[in-house]
């Protein structure tokens, strides 16, 4: 059987299971939503967001929703770091790549000068900071960690050139808990944790659907018969799951 037709059998319009959904297709919890206008403002102002939570509880889907938001605003400059664990020396050369600046890896300060140097520039043309988009963060080496606090902040930390936002598990809240990055968890200004989705949020998702709770229990009793005779196990645990919520 095709994908679309067990979708179709399904009443699905897209796999849910799939980490390429489409942005429209993705579920914005108010919590996430809250979090999203926060690191809106936060553009205008610098500093650092964190999101955390464990695997599986939606945090770079969180990270996505914040970076399509940001990306819709004008002016707004937005950076992602695709290798976290990089040392100070390959993080610089993917901080140039990123803002378009052209680094020498022999010389450190010219590159830290000229990154400050072009993100003041964005926040004299705009007066909004750049944003710097950081998945797994909690790969990242303590002494990188600790360059990017220095390299994004100027005026005896008065001034943040820049809005960073670190998305990680578990193992970054204990990364920022290190002696060395105490100063950095001082200036994170928001935060996110993403927990697995409680019964309320559930049932608000129930409720957005245009057919009667009648109509869309009877859906669910449905195809909880169906996957329990599939025999597939990801499906029968799953099914007997959603049965111990009633």
């Amino acid at each position: 059987m095709s994908a679309k037709k067990l979708l179709a059998l399904w009443g699905l319009k897209w796999n849910p299971f799939t980490p390429e959904l489409p942005h429209d297709a993705l579920w914005v919890t108010p919590k996430i939503d809250s979090f999203a206008w926060r690191v809106e403002q936060l553009v205008q102002e610098g500093g650092f967001a964190l999101i955390t939570g464990e695997s599986g509880t939606g945090k770079s889907v969180a990270l996505r929703i914040v970076a399509q938001r940001l990306s819709a605003l004008r002016d707004v400059l937005v950076g992602v770091v695709e290798r976290p664990q990089s040392k100070s020396g390959d993080f610089y050369r993917e901080l140039g790549d990123i803002f378009s600046v052209q680094l020498r890896p022999s010389n450190r300060w010219g590159g830290f000068r000229a990154l400050r140097e072009r993100w003041k520039a964005h926040l004299a043309a705009t007066r909004i900071k750049p944003v710097l988009l950081v998945d797994e963060a909690q790969e990242m080496d303590p002494g990188v960690l600790s360059e990017l606090r220095i390299l994004a902040s100027a005026d005896f930390d008065a001034t943040s050139l820049l809005t960073v936002i670190l998305c990680g598990d578990g193992r970054l809240l204990e990364l920022l808990r290190l002696e060395d990055l105490v100063p950095l968890g001082t200036r994170i200004r928001t935060r996110l944790h993403t927990e697995p989705a409680s019964r309320d949020e559930l049932a608000a998702l129930w409720d957005r659907s245009t057919a009667s709770k009648e109509q869309l229990l009877r859906q669910l009793q449905d195809w909880c018969h169906r996957a329990e005779a599939s025999g597939i196990a990801p499906l029968v645990d799953f099914s007997q799951r959603l049965r111990s919520y009633a």
